[in-house]
């Protein structure tokens, strides 16, 4: 079907690894629940927009690049898991600041809008090896060589991750909110969660570090 071998196999597969925890939704979901619905899409946006990057790399032929210089995938990697690490440190280092400071009107606030949500989605998205794994070598294999408009093969498939990831961030996206309304009056129970989150990054960031290509 225009050039996509096993669409089934690809559908249950997307689906599987889109719902697989990883940086990005942890992201979304931690911006939904400290910062809003609204902010909580500006992440998202980030995330398509990285997935679609990627997409479109994998079309042009990286995979190939990056079996052949695998040191290409080295640096991202490790780019990828430091600041993965400085977005947890920074979770909770600033957590513990609001925490100490109680009655402060500012640790009342949720966090400034200098944060840039969407800056830091597309960033952890472009730099998340368990993305980059999925479109170099997962996304490629359905696209059916003989097909004369691969570029056609590419966009249904993308079409189909961007869907998945849609309504997956968007049930992330409100019940991260659902969440923040629960914590509201749980100052404690919110900083708890919120270093949690941060250090769940810390744990992806190690994680990341020995991803592999092959």
């Amino acid at each position: 079907m225009l050039g996509v071998t096993n669409p089934w196999t690809y559908l249950l597969g997307t689906a599987a690894i889109v719902l697989l925890p990883g940086p990005n939704s942890l992201y979304v979901l931690s911006v939904a629940a400290r910062r809003g619905v609204r902010d909580g899409y500006r992440g998202a946006a980030g995330v398509w927009l990285g997935d679609a990057v990627l997409m479109t790399l994998s079309a042009g032929g990286v995979a190939s690049l990056l079996h052949t210089y695998p040191w290409l995938f080295v640096l991202v990697k490790y780019a990828g898991a430091g600041y993965l690490a400085y977005l947890g440190i920074r979770l909770v280092v600033d957590t513990l600041r609001r925490l100490r400071a109680p009655d402060s009107p500012a640790s009342a606030e949720p966090e400034a809008p200098a944060d840039r949500p969407f800056r830091r989605a597309l960033v952890i998205s472009l730099l998340n090896p368990k993305a980059i794994l999925f479109f170099v070598s997962f996304f490629i294999q359905f696209v059916d060589p003989e097909y004369p408009y691969p570029a056609v093969s590419f966009l249904l498939l993308g079409i189909v991750a961007e869907v998945f990831s849609a309504i997956y961030l968007t049930v992330l996206i409100f019940a991260g909110r659902y969440l923040a309304e629960q914590f509201r009056s749980r100052r404690k129970l919110a900083a708890g969660l919120s270093t949690t989150v941060g250090g769940l990054f810390l744990a992806f960031s190690l994680k990341l570090a020995t991803a592999s290509l092959s």
